[in-house]
């Protein structure tokens, strides 16, 4: 366990060279700066426009229009040296070159965003990502750190020529406490693989998405990911208990606790959780997982409005309190493009089509208790107008496909768009 002393000295370190990454834009060959690109580009607008205009700064770095960027001549150029140098270091198989390869890793999920990165890197170890990032610190190489590349953003795939380094070989269970819940694993672990091997000691995780047969948890933790759990178990930032990062000159820092209620100064792992890569690359996490409770109920509804959409939610918080695990929302355009292009898929209203539909889950340890209180919710919530229709999943098969419609929206959006050369 990190001592108070440890923490200070780790966050004066911190902050030390973070200042330097957002206000020294000379970027100079002997810099301590970091290599990351994204805190970079957004400082020059920080320091151009002042701190004043807030809105102004947002929509440059974040908004959603098309901006062009040049690359920064101050970074490197990639060289054989270079290559030479990561071969030495990882061995020839984790030094990809390969233009197919690189081809799928240079492009984010949706198909929207590409780079021209002409190496990826798939270090087994910690100290490897840090002999890696500190020699690219050193050489001025830009890097971009990628899981599983499956963000919708961008945020995982080369702007220019950024060196990608891609977490999935560090893909080790470390340790699992079956008393606590708390599991430690390396960040390349794959959310499902994670959620099986839990379910198996009778815990579940406290994040589930669609993408989890893809998604690796260290890129989860890294965009602060939320999931279909959040309303009953929050986001990662109370569920991750500690992590370990390696930042941009090759530091690593270990926060990698375990314990839950732990007051002892600068809770250090939040400055990581979310901050996608600008701030180190995280290598190690442990998260706390809930016990699997055995009663879990899910209903598949139908709303005439969003304004009934809203009020659904607010009353089930009220209603169902302490069962209530999951509350998804689909429009009419979401159930249509999953219907036609998904195959094997039933509307469960049978041919009748709705203006939004919601899904409702429940998880409690006693099966007709959670399963009256949540029919006599629906019924009140029938009687107020809130639902037009809805269905109960009957057993696990029907819950699955229930499910499957919500998480495959993004995927069939993706396949329409391209069907219609949109991307």
């Amino acid at each position: 366990m990190i001592k108070l002393m440890d923490k200070w000295r780790i966050t004066n370190h911190l902050l030390k060279h973070s200042s330097k990454l957002l206000f020294d834009r000379r970027l100079s060959a002997n810099s301590h700066n970091s290599v990351f690109r994204s805190a970079l580009e957004c400082s020059e607008s920080l320091v151009k426009r002042g701190f004043g205009n807030a809105s102004t700064i947002r929509y440059r770095c974040f908004g959603s229009e098309a901006t062009k960027f040049e690359r920064n001549a101050a970074f490197s150029t990639l060289n054989s040296e270079d290559v030479s140098y990561f071969k030495e270091l990882l061995g020839e198989k984790s030094v990809i070159q390969d233009e197919d390869v690189l081809l799928a890793a240079n492009e984010d999920w949706m198909r929207k965003y590409r780079g021209s990165s002409k190496l990826l890197l798939q270090p087994r170890t910690t100290n490897e990502v840090s002999q890696i990032l500190k020699y690219c610190n050193s050489r001025l190489l830009a890097v971009v750190p990628q899981g599983g590349n499956t963000g919708l953003v961008g945020g995982s795939v080369p702007v220019f020529d950024e060196v990608i380094i891609n977490m999935g070989s560090m893909n080790n269970l470390i340790t699992f406490d079956k008393g606590s819940g708390v599991l430690v694993c390396e960040a390349g672990c794959i959310l499902e693989n994670l959620v099986s091997f839990v379910d198996d000691h009778g815990f579940i995780m406290p994040l589930d998405l669609g993408a989890k047969g893809s998604c690796q948890i260290g890129g989860n933790v890294s965009t602060n990911a939320g999931g279909l759990r959040l309303v009953r178990y929050g986001s990662l930032h109370g569920n991750i208990l500690g992590l370990e990062a390696v930042l941009a000159n090759g530091d690593v820092i270990d926060m990698l606790g375990t314990l839950r209620k732990d007051n002892t100064g600068y809770d250090l792992k939040h400055l990581f959780i979310g901050s996608e890569g600008s701030l180190g690359i995280v290598t190690k996490v442990s998260i706390h997982t809930p016990p699997k409770l055995s009663s879990v109920n899910l209903a598949f509804l139908a709303c005439k409005d969003y304004f009934s959409c809203q009020k659904l939610l607010r009353e089930a918080k009220r209603k169902l309190g302490e069962i209530l695990s999951a509350f998804e929302f689909l429009d009419n355009q979401s159930m249509d493009l999953v219907l036609t292009y998904l195959e094997g898929v039933r509307n469960p209203f049978s041919s009748s089509m709705h203006n939004f539909y919601v899904l409702i889950e429940t998880t409690g340890s006693e099966e007709s208790y959670d399963r009256e209180k949540l029919e006599a919710f629906l019924l009140s919530s029938m009687e107020g107008g809130l639902i037009s229709d809805g269905v109960i999943a009957q057993d696990i098969n029907q819950a699955s496909s229930f499910w499957r419609i919500r998480e495959l929206i993004t995927g069939y959006s993706r396949s329409i768009n391209e069907s219609r050369g949109c991307l």
